[in-house]
């Protein structure tokens, strides 16, 4: 079960959410309870406006296949065009999901310190060369003013909506933070990704093993004294 860290104390009490983060989301793409909330123009940036075509995936990689040389055909080849077809679909679910279903459910129980999943896992897409980068988020909150908070499982789904798209890691990290904001009304929030690219390490300058750390607060967390009591959260081992 996946646990958080309370600022009051400074204690994490632990960060297993891949069990949570590594589901399939496909219920996740109808709005629902959660579609009363607005959402501001970068949250809701980069759904989808169609459905998924998995004959034209199917086509295009057949057709890369013939323009690098080599022969679709081929008994190595030629059930790959379905393959990464069906494997897209899954890569980039996030296009057709609606963030606010990652966090439909709250608990009204009073609480007002911060609450931080570290080390949730990040698999995404560089819209740039369409390679992967990977990594770990670190998501915080403090609640707003009603104590209401959300399963800790449902920030790791959040972060899954944003992740599973074409995507450059900092608008990745803006737009979960602000999801946060639109959805929960919290006080604060900070959300901190670390990701190799893989578009540095195996081309381009070749540099494996470099990351890219980008952060985003709100609210509250804004304050130097709050932000950095946060980041000695995260960077803590």
């Amino acid at each position: 079960m996946s646990t958080g860290t309370d600022m009051s104390t400074g204690t994490s009490t632990g960060t297993d959410v891949t069990t949570d983060a590594d589901t399939h989301l496909d219920g996740l793409d109808v709005p629902g309870a959660g579609a009363a909330h607005a959402l501001t123009p970068l949250v809701a940036s980069g759904r989808a406006t169609g459905e998924y075509d998995a004959a034209r995936a199917e086509a295009a990689v057949r057709e890369l296949l013939a323009a690098v040389g080599e022969d679709p055909d081929r008994e190595g080849l030629r059930d790959t065009p379905a393959r990464v077809a069906r494997a897209y679909r899954e890569i980039f679910a996030g296009l057709y999901m609606d963030p606010r279903e990652a966090l439909t459910t709250t608990f009204d129980i009073g609480h007002q310190e911060m609450v931080l999943v570290r080390d949730i896992e990040v698999y995404s897409t560089c819209e740039h060369h369409l390679v992967p980068f990977h990594g770990v988020a670190h998501v915080g909150y403090i609640p707003g003013q009603d104590g209401r908070v959300t399963g800790l499982s449902k920030l790791a789904r959040l972060v899954d909506v944003y992740a599973r798209r074409p995507q450059v890691q900092e608008r990745l990290t803006a737009q979960v933070a602000d999801a946060l904001v639109d959805i929960l009304d919290p006080s604060g929030v900070i959300v901190v990704v670390e990701c190799e690219h893989l578009c540095m390490s195996m081309r381009g300058v070749r540099k494996p093993g470099s990351r890219t750390m980008t952060s985003a607060v709100r609210g509250q967390l804004r304050d130097p004294a709050t932000r950095a009591e946060a980041m000695s959260l995260v960077v803590g081992r």
